[in-house]
Formats: structure tokens, C-alpha cells, sequence
């Protein structure tokens, strides 16, 4: 059971302790408290643990600073939906707000190489109006003789640059807790100048004891790719793995399942589970075509594979786009054939933003 507070409550008025007061003497009854951030007001929810079909939900929903009750009806139960049209959804971070309504490109290096090609990314990025990227620091490999990235070597001239061209949002993976430290330390030491969205790759998804060091932190939100091998609800329940620690400021990713099926894309690609995710859950949706196709392949049209891929996204509902850019795709030292070409990114750019907008029209024309 969800107790969902009036925006802004005060936590120090009588109202509010007057309804914690009841709220902690339920039996069998444990309170998990979350606070999600919007734009422009705070929503306290309380979550009521334990044997809550006896409580009386009436009761509850006549104290003062509670607006509503919800039941709980999915496993998932901070991050699930629980068929409440009026849940909120996302987070703002750093000033950039993520919901189920908007949309943002995340366009930039899967592995950073050289500091010169993070500023040419940065720098045509902030020319063409973007605030977020992704920057690939620590890569975790299939082969163990390959790149495995550059780790805290490239952080700081990453945050200075970041900060230097505008960038508030930095996708970036995390394969260890020790990482977490890394780029706080990192972050501190150049004066903050950007802000980081811890990335969990999917083979990292049922990494249960990473989850819960990352899910105890409230300071980064956290993007969540779907594990390639398992089935959409395994995945969304270890997303609850981060809520349950304690943050639930999550993205969940899309990018592709690894099936022969998919050939000769490297994953079958699943964005038309876009909907079902926004249904079940409160988080907003990211889809990464980059991953799902693994080339630069053209159809008849002239559209590149990867673009076609992020427009099925979008029109579906998708509110991020994680995609690989860099200058010289031919030396890359990770996933160089599946990335796009600086002078590909206002293209780019326009297509996603006429997705989107087409999406927003559909909307208009169902509801």
C-alpha cells in the first residue's frame, strides 16, 4: 500500500506527524519512506510493508496531508504503476527533468578514448542545443583482452570538459561500487560541474549486491538496461532492487535481446515493450538502438538501421535515446562499426525531436 502525501508537505507541521503517528502504530506494519522531485514540487510517499489487507484504507485517506491511497498490484511495488493514471513519473537531476512525457538524447563516446575526441563531442553537442551524454569509462567485456576503458584516468578532464560545454547529464556505467567513489571524487575535486547517471549494464542487470550498493546511494539516479538474456519482469524486478535500497530515481533502458531471431542485427530489438513498461511502471523509458542493431547498415531509403530503430522508439513513447557518436568511428576502440558520424548528429537530432512529436500527436488523436 502507497500513502501518497499532498505536494509540498511539511514535514515538521502537526498534520504530518499527526498522520506518522497513525501510520506507525498499524500492526504487522513496517513505513518505507520515498521523496520524489519534480520540477517544481516535492511528493512524499510512504510505503506500508507487511500485511496491509486488513488496514483500512478510508481511514487513512481522511488524515489531513494525505491525498490518496494506492493498493499495491505489481511486484515492482516503489516502481510499478499499480494501474494509478496519476502516479508520478521520473525525476529532475541537476536541473533536467526525466518523466514518461518527455524526451532527451543521450548521444556520445561508448568508450572514452582520447580526451580530444570527448571536447569534439561535447563541443558539437552544445552547438546543437544538447545537455545530456553518455561517456563510456569503465567497459566491461565479453573478451578479457579487450579495452576495458579507461576508468578514473579519464574522469577528470571528462567533468572539466563537461562543464565547459554546458553538459549537466553524463550517462556512464558502473561495473563495481568502488566506481561510485571514483567519480564522486572526481566530481569534487573539478568543482562539480556536471552531474552523473549511473549506468547499469545488462550484464550487470541480476548483479543483486551491486544493485543494492548503487540503490543506497540518493546522490546519482540511474539508468537501468533490461538484461539480454532474461524476461522483461526478472528485469523489472531487479530495477525494484534499487527502489527498495532506497533510490528511485531509475531509467529503464531497452537494448535488444540477444536471439538469433534478431539476425542480422546484433539483438533482437524490443522497443515495442516501450508501452508495456510505461503501463506497469512510474519510470521513464530509454531505448538504445545502438546496441539492439551493433551496425551502420542502410535500408533502400537511405536511413540508417540505427536511426529506423530510434524512430520505432520514440513513436512508441520512448523519453530517452542512448546512442553512439564519435568522430572517427574507424579507430574507436569500442563499437566503432555501429556509431553515427559527428556530421550525422543535427540529422540526427531533427528526426528524434519530429518522433517525439509525432508521438505526442498520437496521444492526441486516442485519448
Amino acid at each position: 500500500m502507497i500513502v501518497i502525501l499532498h505536494p509540498n508537505t511539511d514535514e515538521e507541521s502537526s498534520e504530518y506527524r499527526d498522520a506518522m503517528s497513525f501510520l506507525q502504530q498499524l500492526p504487522n506494519i513496517s513505513l518505507q519512506h520515498h521523496i520524489v522531485q519534480g520540477e517544481e514540487q516535492k511528493l512524499s510517499e510512504i510505503y506500508l510493508l507487511g500485511d496491509t489487507h486488513k488496514v483500512n484504507q478510508s481511514e487513512i485517506e481522511d488524515l489531513d496531508c494525505v491525498e490518496r491511497v494506492v493498493r499495491i498490484s505489481e511486484e515492482y511495488r516503489i516502481l510499478g504503476r499499480h494501474q494509478d493514471k496519476q502516479r508520478t513519473s521520473g525525476f529532475t537531476y541537476n536541473g533536467v527533468h526525466f518523466s514518461q512525457d518527455n524526451c532527451h538524447i543521450l548521444a556520445g563516446l561508448c568508450a572514452v578514448d582520447s580526451m580530444e575526441n570527448v571536447e569534439t563531442m561535447m563541443r558539437i553537442l552544445q552547438e546543437n542545443g544538447q545537455v545530456c551524454t553518455r561517456m563510456g569509462a569503465y567497459k566491461p567485456r565479453t573478451n578479457p583482452y579487450s579495452f576495458q576503458g579507461h576508468g578514473k584516468k579519464c574522469l577528470p578532464y571528462v567533468f572539466d570538459l563537461a562543464g565547459k560545454y554546458g553538459i549537466k547529464v553524463i550517462s556512464m556505467e558502473v561495473t563495481h561500487e568502488s566506481q561510485i567513489d571514483e567519480i564522486s571524487e572526481a566530481l569534487l575535486k573539478a568543482g562539480d560541474p556536471t552531474g552523473v547517471m549511473l549506468q547499469i549494464g545488462t550484464r550487470n542487470t541480476q548483479n543483486f549486491e551491486l544493485l543494492k550498493v548503487v540503490g543506497r546511494q540518493t546522490r546519482y539516479p540511474v539508468l537501468f538496461k533490461r538484461g539480454y538474456g532474461v524476461s522483461l519482469n526478472e528485469s523489472l524486478n531487479a530495477a525494484e532492487y534499487l527502489a527498495s535500497e532506497g533510490n528511485s530515481n531509475v531509467v529503464f533502458c531497452l537494448r535488444g535481446m540477444k536471439s538469433e531471431g534478431g539476425a542480422p542485427h546484433r539483438n533482437m530489438v524490443d522497443f515495442g515493450q516501450v508501452p508495456v513498461i510505461k503501463r506497469l511502471t512510474k519510470m521513464p523509458v530509454c531505448v538504445d538502438p545502438s546496441h539492439s542493431v551493433g551496425s551502420r547498415d542502410r535500408s533502400p531509403d537511405g536511413i540508417l538501421d540505427v536511426v529506423h530503430a530510434a524512430a520505432q522508439g520514440l513513436i512508441a513513447g520512448a523519453n530517452l535515446v542512448l546512442v553512439d557518436f564519435h568522430p572517427e568511428p574507424a579507430v574507436a576502440l569500442v563499437d566503432g562499426p555501429q556509431a553515427l558520424l559527428m556530421d550525422e548528429l543535427p540529422r540526427f537530432l531533427d528526426d528524434m525531436a519530429q518522433c517525439h512529436e509525432f508521438y505526442q500527436s498520437r496521444k492526441r488523436i486516442w485519448v
